[in-house]
């Protein structure tokens, strides 16, 4: 309850706050490409759930959703102002909307798409999601460079399975063992940091 209630208070004053900012980030997006602000999802929730997650659209606009599902390297598709956004992570901003509608908290396990969640492991597929997926958590701050380092795999997706989902995994299972508010902050705050620093 008190995280909820933590991220409901932060979330607002987040999207009152970033109002301006939001608000130029979906002009310059809608200025530098044809299609919709925000990039929709199907991503899975909290106990399985499914929602779509809302991000600032950083890739030309793809209404058959006909492209893979994984960001590797400099990927083709990626606009110019997604470029930036990407980089400094302002794409994710969108996700405060998800945060205040209850269906992310601002630090938890990434939320993943139902093909990927497949390939969790039944001992750490219900721990995972037995909370709410968030913007930001360990794995995030370690796999800022997670499409450059597939990139210089020969097979990119059976990399991410293989290699990469299996140590997020790991980590969001830490999470969730440790979860608290107080490591909240701090990831948030590590969050900000790794981004200032970039």
């Amino acid at each position: 309850m008190a995280k909820r209630l933590f991220d409901w208070v932060m979330s607002s004053l987040g999207l009152l706050t970033l109002a301006p900012l939001l608000l130029l980030i979906a002009l310059l997006v809608k200025l530098d490409s044809p299609g919709p602000v925000f990039f929709r999802q199907e991503r899975v929730g909290r106990h399985g759930v499914p929602f779509r997650i809302h991000k600032f659209r950083t890739m030309r606009f793809d209404p058959a959703g006909a492209g893979p599902q994984i960001t590797v390297g400099a990927d083709d598709r990626i606009t110019r102002v997604g470029r930036f956004l990407r980089a400094s992570k302002l794409d994710e901003l969108a996700q405060l909307i998800d945060v205040w509608l209850g269906s992310m908290s601002l630090v938890g396990p990434r939320p993943e798409v139902p093909r990927y969640v497949a390939h969790y492991p039944v001992s750490l597929r219900d721990k995972v999601l037995s909370v709410r997926p968030g913007i930001t958590d360990i794995a995030s701050i370690e796999y800022r460079d997670e499409s450059a380092v597939l990139a210089r795999a020969s097979d990119p997706e059976q990399a991410y399975l293989h290699e990469v989902l299996p140590h997020k995994l790991a980590l969001a299972a830490r999470y969730v063992d440790e979860a608290s508010l107080a490591l909240d902050v701090r990831l948030i705050l590590r969050t900000i940091l790794a981004i200032l620093r970039r």
